[in-house]
């Protein structure tokens, strides 16, 4: 019987520079939670906040800037290109990606506009490597 594949769990935390606003990032973040629900993602949420103190506007707190993924390891060169593209489409941006395979394996990344092709396949290559071995030990 092959081997069942596993989603893999991702957050990432967005940086958008010193020049922006909570406003703008928390825009930036919604607009790039779209566009990954386009590629074939098994979800994408913004990460739950704190609960806010009794009299705060907010109904729903959230984390501002952080985004939670979970997606078949199949799928990752799509969203790697797409927060790529994300990336390149504006100055001083960068995200934080962490990804924890079911074998405990954690991966932790910085991506910015000037990081390269072959760093951003390295870490696919790391992320698949780690998430190949838990799924050969199941």
């Amino acid at each position: 019987m092959p081997p069942t594949i596993k989603p893999v769990d991702i957050t990432m935390h967005l940086d958008v520079g010193e020049d922006s606003d909570t406003q703008e990032l928390d825009q930036l973040t919604r607009r790039l939670r779209t566009e990954i629900e386009e590629i074939d993602v098994e979800s994408v949420h913004l990460v739950k906040g704190e609960v806010l103190p009794d009299g705060a506007k907010s109904v729903d707190p959230v984390t501002l800037g952080a985004l939670a993924v979970v997606i078949l390891p199949l799928v990752i060169p799509k969203l790697i290109d797409c927060l790529q593209a994300w990336l390149m489409r504006g100055e001083n941006r960068t995200i934080k990606i962490k990804v924890q395979s079911e074998n405990g394996v954690i991966v932790e990344v910085e991506c910015s506009s000037k990081t390269s092709s072959s760093k951003l396949k390295s870490m696919l290559d790391t992320v698949n490597r780690s998430t190949t071995s838990s799924m050969k030990h199941a």
